[in-house]
């Protein structure tokens, strides 16, 4: 089951980034960012009462400077509505109740979501002021007030927030049933490509409701084998979101990506990998999925023998962080090497579920060790005492060591390398959790 999304609406300067950042800060691990993926975050990982979720902050989207703040409104609101499980409406109690405010509620009212209305800048415990009692005319329910900078009454809104969070039983597909999400860009091709598949595959079809309200899965199975394809695109043409938000379309592969166990990124060949592309497979990555990076519209390209491992090149250095997805060359329009995809699905799939025992695991560990000393610092070295596999997709390690600290991001990438040099693990992240333990 994917997670809930949980997303922050209001207009600019009541507080929405300050209440993200005091939710997130509540998350009990911390992941290091990844440099070049992480800019400009707008979604984060929080938990609440042992329960995970992730948290939109629509601060970041800004219009062009022309547009009007009730515009701008508007498009965080269509953004929350077409993604959100739940919509935590953000208002300021010292500005009082805006007709923007009344706008949206609106808006709110009519997409059917739960909304809890919030209201920021109470910040005195004890009897909630009398201008509370003006936001009941938002028609959203009780207005619940909080302080985003002092973090008075965020428990509160957060238990509110999860009474809204779907059962873990809403979506339960059979165990041997890959999922595939197809992630990418609006407008590079993603549903063309799943027309394409199905056209020409001639397969069993049917349409199933996707817990994203506005998506559907596709089911289909090919020379045995049962696939989910989850279409992040083409759901979305009457809400008319302006070309200029389109930078904010991760949020639309948010879901898909969670309740995936494949994610094929899909690439304009026309334009390269952009800056939002960037994002897209950052968020894969984060989130531990098996990946294929396929790049669309390759009919298009002028070749010659060396452009294909020139764009293959270029892609690596842009999505250094994924280095391990195989990548392919397709064109949804004819058709070219869209079987291929289904050999890469099936193949990640199973690296992604890779067991390897621990007697395998050491040896190389060990061997790792005796070709490069591990590092040191003020005279005390780091030492590697064993490592075991903790669970799969993705496949998760721990090492336990003498010391966490000792530890350096360029020796656990070393290590990462010995053990895909070993056992494979093509189009799949790796985890590691280092843990200290005694000589003994």
């Amino acid at each position: 089951m994917a997670k809930p999304i949980v997303a922050i609406v209001g207009r600019p300067n009541v507080g929405k980034s300050t209440l993200f950042n005091k939710i997130v800060g509540r998350r009990i691990s911390i992941v290091d960012d990844i440099p070049g993926i992480t800019r400009d975050r707008i979604y984060e990982e929080a938990e609440w009462l042992n329960k995970k979720f992730t948290i939109i902050d629509t601060g970041g989207i800004e219009p062009e400077s022309k547009d009007p703040i009730l515009t701008q409104m508007r498009r965080q609101a269509e953004i929350a509505i077409e993604t959100a499980h739940v919509i935590i409406f953000l208002v300021d109690i010292k500005d009082g109740m805006t007709a923007s405010d009344k706008d949206v509620a609106d808006m709110l009212q009519k997409s059917g979501k739960p909304v809890v209305l919030a209201c920021n800048k109470v910040d005195n415990v004890g009897e909630p002021p009398l201008e509370l009692y003006e936001f009941y005319n938002l028609g959203l329910g009780e207005p619940m007030p909080i302080s985003s900078i002092h973090g008075l009454g965020i428990g509160d809104l957060l238990d509110e927030v999860a009474k809204y969070f779907p059962d873990a039983e809403e979506e339960e597909y059979e165990e041997d049933i890959i999922k595939v999400a197809v992630i990418g860009k609006p407008n590079v091709g993603k549903s063309s490509l799943i027309n394409k598949v199905l056209g020409e595959e001639r397969v069993i079809v049917s349409d199933i409701p996707g817990t994203t309200r506005d998506a559907v899965d596709t089911y289909f199975e090919r020379n045995g084998s049962k696939y989910i394809f989850i279409d992040t695109a083409g759901m979305r043409k009457k809400s008319r979101i302006s070309e200029a938000i389109e930078r904010y379309s991760v949020i639309r592969s948010l879901t898909a990506v969670e309740r995936s166990d494949v994610c094929i990124i899909m690439i304009d060949a026309t334009e390269g990998v952009t800056e939002q592309d960037t994002k897209i497979a950052g968020f894969a990555h984060e989130s531990g999925k098996a990946s294929i990076i396929a790049v669309n519209k390759w009919d298009a390209i002028e070749k010659d023998d060396k452009t294909m491992n020139v764009y293959r090149q270029n892609i690596m250095e842009k999505l250094s962080f994924m280095t391990y997805a195989p990548i392919v060359f397709i064109s949804a329009k004819t058709g070219q090497r869209v079987g291929k995809l289904f050999e890469l699905i099936d193949y990640v799939s199973n690296q992604h579920a890779t067991r390897i025992s621990t007697g395998m695991l050491n040896d190389i560990i060990n061997e790792a060790v005796a070709k490069a000393q591990p590092p040191s610092d003020k005279g005390k070295r780091l030492k590697i005492f064993y490592i075991t596999q903790a669970s799969v997709k993705p496949p998760t390690f721990i090492i336990f060591v003498n010391d966490r600290e000792l530890m350096h991001f360029s020796y656990e990438r070393y290590l990462e390398n010995q053990i895909r040099n070993a056992f494979g693990l093509e189009g799949t992240p790796i985890r590691f959790i280092i843990r200290e333990r005694s000589k003994e």
